[in-house]
């Protein structure tokens, strides 16, 4: 039986852990060789054990996504060796301060933002080029429902995901009549590390798993979507379109 994503290249950010893990080994289990890129080490490590019991393959890139040349670097890398990339998947992100607006650092503020936004861009940037090289490229970045709640004391994050949000449906509008599809998805509260971070008393068990999410990730990264420029939501299963504030 041939495989969704058989012969199809994958990166993957955030993928040492939770739902980046999580999702890197179901595409692996679909067929495509992973990029996977996070800070661990040793979590890049377990994500390739993993991913060669399932008789799949991985190309481990411990990077800092706020290296921005070095995701220069590695869009250069996977042109010399691949020539295209079929699947971008944007997990990377941190939780940023809890605190009041006037309350937080603006050091904090600027790695929120290095981390959920500008690396994000960067990522665009080097890797459209290698993406409009596929049949079927598709761009899946994760947000949060923080973004249009404006959750107080959740400010360095809301804004960042809010900001991510506009930049990824930008680029949704620029490539619509391209080959790529671009997409939003969000998780919702699911049992990862940065949720107990910043829901220290909630119980996990209460929680769905990465795993379960990522299921419904790999749909949007099959060349079968069609959709671009929408916001999929893994609690409703809704995949929703994005729309003026009414006058």
């Amino acid at each position: 039986m041939t495989l969704p994503l058989a012969s199809r290249i994958a990166l993957v950010t955030g993928a040492s852990r939770g739902i980046g893990y999580a999702t890197a080994l179901a595409l692996a289990r679909a067929g495509a060789h992973i990029v996977a890129v996070a800070r661990t080490q040793g979590g890049l490590e377990e994500l390739d054990d993993a991913i060669r019991a399932e008789g799949g393959s991985a190309t481990l890139v411990p990077l800092n996504i706020t290296d921005l040349d070095g995701l220069s670097r590695l869009g250069a890398a996977l042109h010399e060796r691949h020539g295209k990339l079929d699947i971008l998947v944007g997990n990377a992100g941190v939780a940023g301060p809890s605190s009041p607006l006037g309350h937080i650092e603006l050091k904090a503020w600027n790695d929120t933002m290095a981390t959920n936004l500008t690396a994000n861009f960067q990522l665009i940037r080097c890797m459209e080029p290698l993406l409009q090289q596929s049949d079927a490229g598709r761009a899946v970045f994760l947000t949060s429902g923080t973004a249009s709640k404006a959750s107080a004391y959740r400010g360095p994050y809301a804004v960042s995901k809010a900001a991510l949000e506009t930049l990824v449906r930008v680029w949704a509008n620029e490539t619509a009549t391209t080959p790529l599809r671009v997409n939003l998805f969000n998780p919702g509260p699911i049992r990862t590390h940065m949720r107990a971070i910043v829901m220290p008393g909630e119980d996990p068990e209460t929680l769905d798993t990465p795993a379960q999410v990522a299921e419904t990730i790999v749909p949007l990264c099959l060349p079968s979507w069609t959709e671009t420029g929408k916001f999929v939501d893994y609690k409703t299963g809704k995949v929703m379109g994005f729309h003026a504030p009414a006058p």
